[in-house]
């Protein structure tokens, strides 16, 4: 009974055990598919030693990776300490972006929450070492966790939504450039500054600034390169080894006085002329402030030149022309002073022209019969702007209301005395004479005290200018004896002046605007005039003529004269002064300027003189 009851139980155990064994070899399969390639090589080991030994086979049920330790340093960190370093770390990238991919709004965005570090009371293997079991029970619970990572690990806060930005009003719409106004007229080029093309097809090796132009869209880094290239015209070695750029030449190709140099400068080719002129009586002081003669306020701009020529001058010339010097101010130098006893004549011009004018010369010629005496007689300048040659003449002609004819032989001398050009080649010798020293220049500017008054009683002038209205002095003009001369073609032959719209200038009471007060009762008169006279017609404009009233220091007003002049291109033959003008008379101007300017600020009570700024 027991044989049998164990060959059944022995049956069933062997049924049992081969399905057992199917069914384990199919769930073995299954868990080949799903666990990796070492679990299932221990679970086919685990297979051969079961059956080698017979006994009972178990399955491999494989475990995740164990957690690495928790070292003892280990430290959580909180989420608001998190978030601000990663802001702190965004501000920096967006600093460092050179490709300027980053936005003002990217600190509006949310940044993602960074993985707190949590201590595990894990099922590790590893725990149940002797160094690890004793900060197991503390590190599992929360008791012992900080507060920080009590409130990282059990909650996490809600995500923090800044609401965008919303402008008060509509923006501004946004031009194509993007360049703010100042920095694009800082970096401007200015019309006549632009490209010059050379002629004919460029060689190989030459660059032009249109070729920049094509290297980038922005105006900026165009005008950028423009300037690092440099604005002027490229030099080739060939007309380097031709000729002198010193003296320039008008076919040469960007030469000093060629046509490409004219037209980057005057791109009409015309030139702006300033003429003064003024008897000063010889008085020891001069005025204030010369803004009125110089520089009045409807003028819109400043002339390219300043000619002022003035007789009976005052006793000290110097400081006559520190003071004119310290009126036109830093962009003006004095290119040439001369003098013939009381006569004085100045030429200023603009700094950045003086490397176009060539060495100025000066004649004087005296008309008194006792030479010695030189208080009437005449003093000229002569110079070549680019290729055109000026004559600047100021003169004092013999005083008297009957002495016409003395004036006129006063001219004829003064025209066959002056002795030039000296060095100076003639534009022209065609139309030069030697009997005549008007016709050797193109443009000739005669100004002066000329003394010719009006054929007229007072009372009978006194009363047409009562009635004069609008500036109309044709009435009083009909009466002029250098009007009546200018006619009759026996003086100043081929010049011309301006219309007249301004009262006589001569003969007032010094300090006022009243005409001659004392016994000899003079007839005021025109006696100071500007004439001019140029080769070819046409080429001198008249902007202004006009008398400057607010200078009163002398019994004559001063009358000024602004002319647009036209210029043509330099010759190799011109002699060119090579930028020189009077540096001691410029620092001294500019001295007085400032010290003026320090002064007149501290009345007005907005700082006290300075002494740090000064110039030596």
């Amino acid at each position: 009974m027991l044989d049998m009851r164990m060959s059944e139980d022995g049956e069933n155990g062997a049924l049992h055990l081969s399905s057992l064994a199917k069914g384990n070899s199919v769930s073995h399969e299954r868990q080949r598919l799903q666990t990796p390639l070492t679990a299932r090589r221990l679970a086919k080991q685990n297979e051969d030693v079961a059956g080698l030994a017979g006994g009972e086979v178990t399955t491999f049920q494989p475990r995740p990776p164990s957690l690495p330790k928790l070292t003892r340093f280990v430290k959580s960190v909180s989420l608001e300490e998190t978030l601000r370093t990663r802001r702190i770390h965004n501000s920096q990238e967006s600093l460092s972006d050179r490709a300027g991919t980053g936005s003002s709004t990217d600190s509006l965005k949310e940044d993602p929450p960074a993985p707190a570090v949590f201590a595990l009371s894990g099922r590790d293997d590893d725990q149940d070492s002797p160094d690890f079991r004793g900060r197991g029970s503390s590190l599992s619970g929360s008791d012992g966790r900080p507060h920080s990572q009590q409130s990282s690990s059990e909650e996490r806060p809600a995500k923090v939504r800044l609401s965008p930005l919303q402008p008060r009003g509509p923006l501004p719409a946004l031009e194509r450039s993007f360049v703010s106004a100042p920095l694009r007229t800082s970096n401007r080029i200015d019309r006549d500054c632009l490209d010059y093309k050379m002629p004919g097809k460029q060689k190989l090796g030459e660059r032009s600034h249109s070729q920049l132009e094509d290297m980038g869209s922005d105006d900026i880094s165009v005008n950028t390169l423009k300037s690092f290239y440099s604005v002027l015209s490229p030099i080739r070695p060939q007309d380097m080894r031709n000729r002198s750029f010193l003296e320039g030449s008008v076919l040469g190709s960007s030469a000093l006085l060629g046509a490409e140099e004219l037209e980057r400068y005057f791109p009409n080719r015309t030139l702006g002329i300033y003429i003064v002129t003024w008897n000063m009586q010889g008085e020891r002081f001069l005025p204030a402030n010369l803004n009125d003669l110089l520089l009045p306020t409807d003028s819109e701009f400043a002339q390219d030149f300043y000619v002022v020529g003035v007789q009976e001058g005052c006793q000290d010339k110097r400081e006559w022309e520190i003071c004119i010097q310290e009126t036109l101010g830093p962009h003006y130098v004095m290119l040439y002073a001369a003098s013939h006893g009381v006569l004085y004549l100045n030429v200023f011009t603009r700094r950045d022209l003086i490397w176009f004018c060539s060495v100025p010369e000066h004649s004087t010629v005296t008309t008194r019969i006792i030479s010695q005496i030189k208080t009437k007689g005449a003093l000229g300048i002569a110079l070549t702007f680019f290729g055109t040659s000026f004559l600047f003449i100021t003169s004092h002609f013999t005083s008297g209301d009957a002495k016409v004819y003395e004036r006129v032989l006063d001219y004829n001398k003064i025209i066959e005395a002056l002795t030039l050009p000296k060095s100076l080649p003639d534009t022209n010798p065609y139309r030069s004479e030697l009997s005549d020293v008007t016709t050797r220049f193109d443009q000739v500017f005669w100004f002066g005290d000329f003394n010719f008054r009006l054929n007229k009683d007072r009372a009978d002038v006194e009363a047409i200018m009562a009635r004069t209205v609008g500036g109309d002095m044709s009435t009083l003009l009909e009466h002029d004896q250098l009007s009546k001369e200018l006619k009759d073609g026996s003086i100043f032959k081929g010049f011309k002046e301006a219309p007249i719209c301004f009262f006589p200038t001569y003969k007032f009471d010094i300090g006022c605007d009243k005409y001659d007060t004392t016994s000899k009762q003079r007839t005021p008169s025109y006696t100071d005039r500007i004439l001019f006279k140029s080769r070819n017609p046409k080429e001198i404009k008249v902007v202004k003529y006009n008398s400057c009233s607010s200078v009163r220091t002398s019994d004559h007003r001063p009358v000024i004269g602004v002319f647009q002049v036209k210029v043509r291109p330099g010759r190799d033959n011109v002699p060119l002064c090579a930028g020189q003008f009077d540096r001691g008379l410029y620092l001294e101007g500019i001295k007085r300027r400032m010290a003026a300017r320090e002064l007149r600020r501290a009345k007005e009570g907005m700082t006290s003189p300075s002494t740090v700024c000064s110039i030596s």
